[in-house]
């Protein structure tokens, strides 16, 4: 009988503290260091720093933990704002300063996108940047009832954990949303059963707050009241696991928004896609129209066309604009809202722009110019066929920089030169840097 070696398994290191030095930082801010040939990516670390970490996983080629303790600290290091932030999982770059944040979170997406492409440079545009705080118009909030203690948490999971930490303020809330946070807590834990509401969903419209209860079980008229009356100056909806939301107060208005700056009205329905901060939102919408510089000759075709935010904008100076929208009920907002702000030249259709294209008279039409704005996962499966259509100009934008590299290297590859490129920083405090990207095809002499 033959006895064969085979190596021991080596324990993992998840768990374990592990005492590290920072060399660098990546496009998140995550500080680099190595351990036992892997690189580790350790976040609330900066670059030369020395920090004691926990070790969160233990992959073949890399670690992922989180620094518990800073040894030696950096000169740029801040004491983080809020109260709740060994706890919460947002806002993780408090320890930095505003300026320095965007300039690390840049940093890091010029290496990232320049190893990606093979570019010697990036062409750099300001970056786009607001309030850096109570920025957020939208927001969810997760609910827990521990039925053994009686103990009821609303707030935001914890980094890396499903446990809700309680949160009694929030400097990144819109002051219309803040309220929530004190005044629907005893509400829900008054009721017979608190276990019963899931999570809050809020956000602002028109000035006005708007509360989604989520809840699995029914609450009766009176329950529903007691909750309209602790925040009169809200309008609260109900979904009982459905889906289908009904208002609590019967002069309850369609949720709706402006781009002042075009004169643009978009309503949405709860659960439908908006940017989470206003602000920046207005600026991107002038600076896609302001880098495209559109004309009444333009053909446009907007891709990931949610309810029109792009799209209606495009359309006040273009001859036509064609929306293309995954989610059904979005389209038929997006149509809504054309109708709504009379501009018969959009026009919008659903497809699933990440399998091949339908036979549809849209794919077949001419466009001058392609805008697309997908979601973190990008536009894999659809940006070789936003460059087939040969489009003279190409308006990238993206909310995650490494699915945008990617994507960005097949456009540079079928011939397309990236013009501009600017930071969005849409979620100040976060390690999350949005981008605008513009892409042109040289003309053939």
């Amino acid at each position: 009988m033959v006895t064969l070696y085979k190596a021991k398994a080596k324990a993992s290191l998840a768990g374990v503290t592990l005492t590290l030095d920072i060399d660098s930082t990546d496009y998140e801010v995550n500080g680099l260091s190595r351990y036992q040939q892997k690189i580790a990516f350790v976040s609330g670390a900066l670059q030369g720093e020395k920090v004691q970490a926990l070790v969160l996983e233990d992959k073949p080629g890399f670690l992922k933990a989180r620094t518990t303790k800073v040894l030696q600290p950096a000169p740029e290091r801040q004491t983080p704002f809020c109260p709740h932030f060994n706890q919460c999982g947002g806002c993780q770059l408090q320890y930095l300063d505003n300026d320095r944040q965007r300039q690390q979170k840049q940093h890091g997406v010029n290496q990232l996108i320049r190893h990606q492409t093979g570019l010697d440079s990036l062409p750099w545009q300001p970056m786009l940047s607001g309030p850096d705080s109570h920025y957020r118009r939208k927001v969810r909030l997760g609910v827990w009832y521990d039925k053994k203690t009686r103990r009821l948490s609303v707030g935001f999971r914890a980094e890396g954990s499903k446990t809700i930490t309680a949160i009694g303020e929030c400097n990144m809330l819109s002051p219309l949303l803040t309220p929530a946070l004190t005044l629907l807590p005893p509400v829900i834990k008054a009721l017979p059963e608190p276990a019963a509401i899931t999570h809050l969903e809020l956000f602002v419209a028109a000035e006005r707050p708007y509360v989604v209860v989520r809840h699995v079980k029914p609450l009766t008229q009176a329950q529903q009241q007691l909750f309209s009356q602790s925040w009169p100056q809200a309008y609260f909806l109900g979904d009982d696991g459905t889906e289908t939301l009904q208002p609590w107060q019967a002069d309850t208005p369609v949720p709706a928004y402006t781009l002042a700056a075009q004169e643009i009205k978009l309503q949405f329905q709860p659960g439908d896609f908006i940017q989470i901060n206003e602000a920046i939102n207005q600026q991107m919408v002038s600076q896609a129209l302001a880098w495209l510089k559109v004309n009444a000759d333009d053909t446009i075709l907007d891709l990931y066309a949610g309810i029109g935010n792009f799209s209606l904008a495009l359309a006040r100076h273009a001859k036509t604009v064609q929306g293309i929208e995954g989610v059904a009920k979005m389209v038929q907002q997006a149509a809504t809202n054309a109708e709504l702000n009379g501009l018969s030249n959009a026009s919008f259709a659903r497809a699933d722009l990440h399998l091949p294209w339908p036979d549809a008279p849209w794919v077949t039409q001419r466009y001058t110019k392609v805008v697309l704005d997908p979601a973190r996962a990008g536009a894999q499966g659809a940006i070789e066929q936003v460059a087939a259509l040969k489009a003279a100009q190409i308006l990238y934008v993206s909310c995650n920089a490494a699915t945008f590299a990617r994507d960005a290297k097949v456009l540079l590859g079928q011939g397309y030169k990236l013009d501009k490129l600017a930071g969005v920083d849409m979620f100040p405090h976060t390690s999350h840097l949005e981008l605008m990207a513009l892409f042109s095809l040289p003309v053939k002499k």
